[in-house]
């Protein structure tokens, strides 16, 4: 019996879409179509270009999703921008060529203050947004915030005793009032554990 040959795969540096700028290589930005007409488009960052198949017929890419504030924890805040973009650390290997609308455009916040015009393809991105990890934010380039995980307020280091370094460090933030509340939920819990006998869990806070 003669063995199946099967199709390999092969990496692209580039490939064309729709729209005046044309080319796409990995590490330019698109806009991704919603499955829902009526919201915005995605804006996401090419990782890969994979190609298979007779001929290369077969095209997928592998993207990295950059969130809008509001779709983070702790949603839209006063200090976010409008055209205000987060790099995620979600990934997604299974995009089409199809699902691009149009490339666009991420800036880092000084090119995107020195644009003579915003279109409606430029946006920019100040910091990565961690799902599993504390955020650290610049409020502005030279000025660092952290993100409670509990209350999700956004709090300056010298506020609460850390220095930048510190912060950059953090794997989990808790705010004084969080801390100090849960240390009230902790005691009401022990005194009610050994009235009754009950389990109690709470979520250990660092």
């Amino acid at each position: 019996m003669a063995k199946t040959q099967h199709s390999q795969k092969r990496l692209l540096g580039l490939f064309t879409v729709k729209g005046p700028d044309r080319v796409i290589k990995p590490r330019d930005c698109v806009l991704m179509m919603a499955l829902d007409p009526s919201k915005k488009p995605y804006v996401a960052r090419v990782e890969e270009i994979e190609v298979s198949g007779a001929q290369d017929t077969n095209m997928k890419f592998k993207v990295r999703w950059y969130y809008s504030p509001e779709e983070a924890i702790g949603g839209q805040r006063p200090f976010h921008g409008s055209k205000e973009v987060l790099l995620s650390d979600h990934y997604d290997d299974q995009q089409s060529v199809e699902s691009i609308e149009e490339k666009c455009y991420v800036h880092n916040f000084r090119d995107y203050t020195k644009l003579q015009s915003v279109g409606a393809e430029d946006f920019f991105c100040c910091f990565e947004y961690k799902a599993d990890f504390v955020s650290v934010m610049p409020y502005n380039l030279d000025d660092l915030m952290v993100q409670c995980e509990d209350c999700s307020d956004w709090f300056h280091p010298s506020c609460v005793n850390l220095t930048l370094k510190e912060a950059k460090k953090l794997d989990h933030f808790y705010c004084e009032s969080c801390v100090a509340e849960n240390e009230k939920k902790l005691q009401k819990c022990n005194v009610g554990t050994s009235q009754y006998g009950g389990k109690c869990k709470l979520i250990h806070m660092l």
